[in-house]
């Protein structure tokens, strides 16, 4: 295994780096929150750091013709590639160095990738890469719940109930993603021990995420970051309150902040104070009724939305990591 890049915590906002490696010239909407990991994500990284990107929001907002945000090297890959390109990259690179055709020395690979290219057709690239534990790479997931690149189509990372172009609302079905939200995070680090780094994240807790960022690059081996990122397009919402709609989605135990390393479960933020039991939960209904994806739910969906989410706390033996628990009754052959 090479060398990581030893980097440092960031100790509060004022702490965080003054350099920005994603810049303007990007054209993600207004209010978008993506934009926002992807420019945490590689301030924490450094300038020495490679950046992948699979198609979707990220990939075509940030590669107009002749016009970039990324400071760093990036380089565009196919759509469910991102595991792949990671792995392929560190190796190449691991290659090179040995063959001292280039300097030996640290380099952070990130390869990102929206929930559709993530969760859903890149999972099993993702998988793949986390079984080799020789190259040292960080795929990032940033999950706006829908396929948001091509029009807003429900993806495997869509909530219950919400409105997309492939399941409105009508008069004989109101509801018609019946589908709960896919527990990629947790699947990839109960399916893979040896991956040395697992987290989720959201931008609206920047030094977190950050800190998240500089754990998975200077760690070793192959790790994954999941991030949650408020939609104003596809939450139909007013732009200016992605930040508070992230903040709102950690606070009602909705979106569960925690970080797994070495085998050890941590959570953080709200997430840590609502599982210690020094903060409530927040109603569901705040977060449901600021966003248009939400405006058909009636009393009775709401109460249902908030009763998955009790269940993940009340039920699960590790909130947002697993919904398995160990049943010493039960039925005997």
């Amino acid at each position: 295994m090479t060398t990581t890049q030893q980097l440092k915590p960031i100790r509060g906002v004022h702490n965080a780096p003054l350099e920005e490696f994603y810049t303007s010239g990007h054209r993600t909407c207004q209010g978008c929150e993506s934009a926002l990991t992807m420019k945490l994500m590689v301030k924490a990284a450094g300038p020495r750091t490679i950046v992948l990107g699979s198609t979707g929001c990220m990939y075509v907002a940030n590669t107009t013709y002749y016009s970039t945000p990324w400071v760093v090297p990036w380089m565009h890959t196919q759509l469910g590639s991102s595991g792949s390109a990671a792995t392929g990259t560190a190796a190449g690179l691991k290659a090179l160095m040995r063959k001292q055709k280039i300097k030996d020395e640290p380099i952070n690979v990130i390869s990102f990738c929206g929930d559709g290219g993530g969760a859903d057709m890149g999972l099993s690239g993702i998988s793949a890469s986390l079984t080799h534990p020789e190259y040292n790479h960080l795929v990032l997931m940033y999950d706006n719940e829908s396929y948001a690149n091509t029009d807003i189509q429900v993806s495997g990372s869509s909530p219950w109930g919400a409105n997309s172009t492939f399941s409105p609302p009508g008069k004989e079905h109101r509801i018609m993603n019946t589908r709960w939200k896919k527990n990629t995070a947790a699947m990839l680090a109960v399916g893979h021990p040896m991956s040395r780094y697992l987290a989720t994240g959201c931008g609206s807790y920047a030094v977190d995420l950050m800190n998240k960022v500089r754990k998975a690059l200077a760690i070793g081996g192959p790790t994954f970051i999941h991030t949650l990122d408020p939609c104003p397009k596809g939450w139909d919402y007013d732009p200016k309150y992605s930040h508070e709609l992230g903040m709102l989605a950690v606070e009602t135990g909705l979106w569960v902040q925690w970080e797994i390393e070495d085998s050890k479960l941590r959570y953080s933020g709200p997430s840590r104070m609502i599982a210690v039991g020094r903060r409530k939960r927040k109603s569901i209904v705040d977060y449901l009724k600021r966003q248009g994806r939400f405006a058909h739910f009636k009393e009775e969906d709401i109460a249902y939305f908030q009763a998955q989410v009790d269940q993940i706390w009340e039920k699960w033996g590790t909130p947002g990591v697993s919904p398995m628990r160990l049943d010493v009754g039960g039925d005997r052959a």
